[in-house]
């Protein structure tokens, strides 16, 4: 037990769940032995309370560091807002410029909101648009954060939370009275959301990711908003993920369909508190008739370090470096799969690259690959949020690693060996499924 692993058995003992984010636990990669806490992290690699260094070839902070950890300019930046002074009685003018730029980088879109976490992102957009709607009910596809408004979608019986439509994600402590406000769809199924308008006149918003496991088919963003055009209602594109990561901006702009409103987050400020809600004027204006502030939305590191990272990825063109190491990565993982014949699925934006294996023992093999990658030095499982950090060096020596992971893996598909016999602590956790 080293000292992360002690910190985190005191954590569950003063934090309900042990950490501050489901993604982040322990028992959501290597249970037991996950080393939980990080001294310092520089580029991609992350340092554990004992001095371990470690190369991340996986989350990267859950996806907010695309320029990776500790980027020394936008540091700067922040490390010159923190001693110009980072809160006063006035506002910051940072938050008019970086509305500036992302009104800027969205033509369809007038005016901007800040917040500093995507829930609250989430949940102002959705306060804005049933005001400006003036109707109440929402559909829904994909994550959008904890709050009441989105874990109501949940409330699918009055016999003790029957109905999940969201496993994993439990609605307790949400009122009752707001089930049937949320309406869940599929992604894809243009059918499902064509049938939750004709039962429900109400409907004020339509709240969706762009893409996340796979992108649309058969015009399926279009179809959407054709719907919300019909139907009057509000268009809200959730791009916290998405953002930043395929284009400069929202995804959205890949696929020529405008929403009415989006939002911006996790790698807008490559690792500092930011996110954005952006959307056409008539819409946003609707903010006035309702109360929407917060104390530290007017703090000036959040804007600060988005408007230095913006500028950072524009000069460079991140996006296109991501995108292009991203593919190599889900290529990579293809070629190892036949060579060692095994299946796999790849799924996910390039530059958000994720595989499973075709087998009941996928779980143990994720489990698995984190604990022999972890011997080595390589923060990885099945995932990677890829940066500009993740150099062709850097992959080399993580593929030289999987190689042998896999050749292990064929041989526990062949029954020559027992995936369970070579796990050295549980199964990890399988997450929540969403819905696209």
């Amino acid at each position: 037990m080293g000292t992360g692993q002690n910190l985190y058995l005191k954590a569950k003992k003063l934090i309900p769940g042990g950490t501050m984010l489901l993604s982040k636990r322990p028992e959501m990669f290597l249970p037991d032995l996950w080393p939980s806490y990080f001294s310092k992290a520089k580029g991609c690699s992350v340092w554990d309370m004992d001095g371990n260094k470690y190369t991340d070839v996986s989350i990267m902070g859950i996806g907010t560091n695309i320029l990776g950890y500790g980027h020394d300019e936008v540091d700067e930046q922040v490390m010159n807002t923190v001693r110009a002074g980072n809160m006063s009685t006035f506002n910051c003018p940072e938050e008019v410029y970086l509305a500036e730029k992302l009104v800027e980088l969205h033509p369809w879109a007038d005016m901007a909101r800040l917040a500093r976490t995507g829930g609250e992102a989430n949940a102002m957009a959705i306060r804005i648009a049933r005001a400006a709607s003036g109707r109440d009910k929402v559909a829904v596809c994909g994550y959008h954060g904890w709050h009441d408004w989105y874990l109501s979608a949940n409330l699918g019986s009055d016999e003790n939370l029957a109905g999940h439509l969201l496993p994993g994600l439990d609605p307790r402590g949400v009122p009752k009275n707001l089930r049937n406000s949320v309406l869940p769809f599929n992604y894809n199924k243009i059918e499902e959301l064509e049938a939750h308008f004709a039962a429900n006149d109400d409907i004020g918003v339509i709240k969706m990711e762009v893409l996340r496991n796979a992108g649309p088919e058969d015009g399926f963003l279009q179809k959407v908003r054709a719907l919300a055009d019909k139907h009057n209602a509000v268009l809200i594109f959730d791009e916290c993920t998405s953002g930043f990561r395929q284009s400069f901006g929202g995804v959205h702009k890949l696929y020529g369909v405008e929403p009415d409103m989006a939002m911006f987050g996790k790698a807008l400020g490559n690792g500092y508190a930011i996110t954005a809600t952006i959307g056409k004027k008539e819409i946003m204006e609707a903010a006035q008739k309702t109360f929407i502030s917060s104390t530290f939305w007017t703090e000036r590191i959040g804007p600060a370090a988005a408007l230095k990272t913006l500028e950072v990825m524009e000069r460079i063109k991140s996006w296109e470096t991501i995108t292009d190491t991203g593919r190599m990565i889900s290529e990579t993982w293809k070629k190892m799969a036949a060579e060692y014949g095994l299946k796999i699925q790849v799924t996910g934006m390039p530059a958000l690259t994720v595989f499973s294996f075709d087998s009941t023992d996928n779980l143990k093999y994720k489990t698995y690959i984190t604990q022999e990658m972890l011997k080595s030095g390589y923060l990885a499982a099945n995932s990677v949020y890829v940066s500009i950090v993740h150099t062709p060096e850097v992959l080399a020596g993580y593929f030289e690693r999987l190689h042998g992971i896999f050749k292990t893996i064929r041989a526990c598909e062949r029954g020559e060996k027992d995936i369970s016999a070579l796990l050295e602590t549980a199964v990890c956790h399988g997450g929540f499924k969403r819905l696209n």
